[in-house]
């Protein structure tokens, strides 16, 4: 029998939970929780706390709770790329920026043909080094999030940035507000989600799954899924490709043929998540005010088995 924090949709979602597993509150006091990255070699999550301004930091050794980086460029996703390095998206920043290993802070990318980015929002880093990043204008919208302006760019894109050669270059057009990302763990396919819906009326709440291409390129764009409660923001994959994402009722969870396998019930938006853990059988979650997590039969997606 599945706790009260997990709802059924299809018989299949029960080999990924735990009948005897409680979702667990870690921490609370944030005014808008997003952005989780998981380090292993440290033990510890990071994750953003927007509208104040800083990055958090879990430790799981001692389930202590500490400010990481303050003031953080009003910080929104985060990812960890090969090298153990933190590649952040500054809202105030308008950038995208990496904690080297001697702690500086690099700006890897600020701008595309000669205009500043709008507020990059989230990141993921391929295998081959490249960094993918939306550039949505919740940052700039208001000053609650970052600082408000008018943007350069005339609509909001996905980008792909190559560190060896400088080239940024979009990798989508017609996105209304484009939000989280996430690779299938193959890297054969990228899957994006639009929030769309916070700007226009009946817009987009769903998740776009396109095939990655020799090149970066993208290809053969189609619907995934389509948020029945608020939006999809962030996301991650397992091992298996399963779609574990942020929703107004707590995490869904979908296959890889786009069926809604099944919830985890919480009582605040999700805005984000990550697996986390020795055996990445931890999924981190960012609701609103709060940390939560959960331990699930299944691991997150690490770096792909092509690259290994």
């Amino acid at each position: 029998m599945l706790t009260e924090n997990f709802e059924v949709h299809d018989p299949r979602f029960r080999a990924l939970v735990f009948g005897n597993v409680h979702v667990e509150k870690l921490w609370t006091g944030a005014r808008w929780a997003e952005g989780p990255a998981y380090f292993a070699a440290g033990k510890y999550l990071v994750w953003s706390d927007i509208p104040n301004d800083r990055v958090m930091r879990f430790d799981e050794t001692d389930n202590s709770v500490s400010v990481f980086i303050a003031p953080a460029m009003n910080q929104n996703g985060h990812t960890v790329d090969r090298e153990g390095r933190l590649v952040s998206c500054e809202h105030r920043g308008r950038c995208v920026s990496r904690v080297e290993h001697d702690g500086s802070r690099s700006v890897l990318v600020s701008e595309v043909g000669g205009k500043r980015l709008n507020s990059p929002n989230d990141v993921v880093v391929k295998s081959d080094g490249t960094i993918w990043f939306s550039d949505p204008t919740y940052g700039i919208d208001s000053e609650y999030e970052g600082d408000f302006t008018t943007p350069d760019l005339e609509e909001s894109h996905v980008y792909r940035h190559d560190p060896r050669s400088g080239v940024t270059e979009a990798v989508t057009q017609d996105f209304v507000k484009p939000n989280g990302l996430t690779f299938s763990p193959d890297e054969a396919r990228l899957y994006i989600a639009d929030t769309g819906s916070s700007h226009v009326e009946d817009g987009p709440r769903h998740i776009r799954v396109f095939d990655v291409q020799e090149g970066g390129r993208l290809a053969n764009g189609r619907l995934f899924a389509t948020c029945d409660v608020g939006v999809f923001d962030g996301f991650r994959c397992d091992t298996k490709g399963h779609v574990w994402t942020s929703a107004g009722d707590g995490v869904h969870c979908y296959h890889p043929d786009g069926t809604l396998l099944g919830k985890i019930k919480l009582p605040e938006v999700v805005a984000n998540l990550c697996f986390g853990g020795p055996k990445r059988n931890r999924l981190y979650i960012c609701a609103t005010t709060s940390l939560y997590s959960v331990f699930v039969n299944t691991q997150g997606a690490g770096w792909p088995e092509v690259a290994r």
